[in-house]
């Protein structure tokens, strides 16, 4: 979006409002149409914004090359046996929840009814949260690796291979005080060719680096202006407090139970609710979380499921075939507690 949202006009401030505004599946289904196409239909076909018409069925006609097409069509909705409120219910969980939700609480306070579907929904939202073409981090950066998962017996020093998952983490410094963005992802190793692409996926060049020792770095910083600091850790605050944050909301949230195969939709997850931090309105967070997810490709199942030289990945088996989560959508109770019994 171009404007800046506004609360209470283009998303809820409250919970009482999402409830208010999405009480049906047809709400639910116009607002994504309002974040998908803001100014009126464009044919995902022929990309044509001459408009279309809405069809009987709830799809869009182009009226230029006469392709249908759904509002959900081409996004991480597309194809989705579950209802649209559960989806939407379960968006405003995690946007706002500060530390997030696991799958076994969707699952139980949305009355789904398998655990499959629910951890299918949050993972296809996390696969939707980095933004294509976002901003690369500016100024003085920070940048150190760390292992996710705990080590392996008979393994020592920081950097020896096996000890599960290498992540790279990125943090911006703030004056006169603070840190500003943060970016991580999962690195094969820690070697100059993956330090390198780890920092043109997410420092601008020209960025003074701040880094450890590590003789890797001098040769994959030479877009940088780069500032080893050796034998004092306590130099790198940003991202011991970033990596800190992130192991203990792994062992709260999720209980540590996360498989390595899946950490980087759980990186995606963390670094979204980082960067947003200071924000007081929730309701904006669960506007971001649905723009992203219209904006993003499906996500089917068995994408979750690849695998692709990651470690093998541990499935809950997909849901059955056919099967409808439960609706959220209620009709008026008519005060059950005054009926006679």
């Amino acid at each position: 979006m171009l404007f800046e949202p506004v609360e209470g006009l283009h998303y809820p401030g409250s919970t009482g409002d999402f409830l208010a505004w999405f009480r049906s599946d047809v709400d639910c289904l116009d607002y994504l149409s309002w974040l998908r196409w803001p100014d009126g239909f464009v044919c995902p076909t022929c990309a044509s914004r001459e408009g279309g018409w809405r069809l009987g069925d709830g799809r869009f006609m182009c009226s230029d090359c006469g392709a249908r097409t759904s509002v959900t069509a081409g996004t991480i909705f597309d194809r989705t046996r579950t209802p649209l409120t559960v989806w939407f219910h379960a968006v405003w969980m995690f946007a706002t929840q500060k530390d997030g939700v696991s799958a076994q609480s969707v699952q139980r306070v949305l009355e789904i009814g398998s655990y499959q579907t629910a951890w299918a929904m949050l993972h296809r939202l996390r696969e939707a949260l980095v933004r294509p073409g976002r901003e690369r981090l500016t100024g003085e950066v920070e940048m150190d690796e760390l292992f996710i998962g705990g080590e392996e017996p008979g393994l020592r020093g920081g950097r020896a291979k096996g000890k599960k998952v290498l992540v790279g983490c990125a943090v911006e410094r703030k004056y006169p005080k603070g840190f500003g963005r943060i970016r991580m992802a999962v690195l094969p190793d820690a070697s100059t060719l993956s330090l390198a692409a780890f920092l043109a996926d997410h420092v601008e060049p020209g960025a003074t680096l701040i880094t450890d020792g590590w003789s890797a770095y001098p040769a994959a910083t030479t877009d940088y202006y780069h500032l080893p600091i050796v034998g004092q850790p306590e130099k790198l605050p940003g991202v011991h407090r970033a990596t800190a944050l992130l192991k203990r909301w792994l062992l709260s949230t999720h209980q540590g139970s996360v498989d390595p195969a899946h950490l980087p939709g759980y990186l995606n997850e963390f670094v979204f609710r980082f960067n947003r931090r200071a924000s007081r309105r929730r309701g904006l967070l669960f506007l971001r979380a649905l723009e992203l997810a219209v904006a993003h490709q499906p996500v089917r199942y068995r994408d979750l499921a690849r695998t692709e030289g990651q470690p093998r990945k541990r499935m809950p088996k997909p849901p059955r075939p056919g099967a409808h989560p439960t609706t959220v959508e209620r009709a008026t109770a008519n005060r059950p507690w005054r009926q006679p019994l």
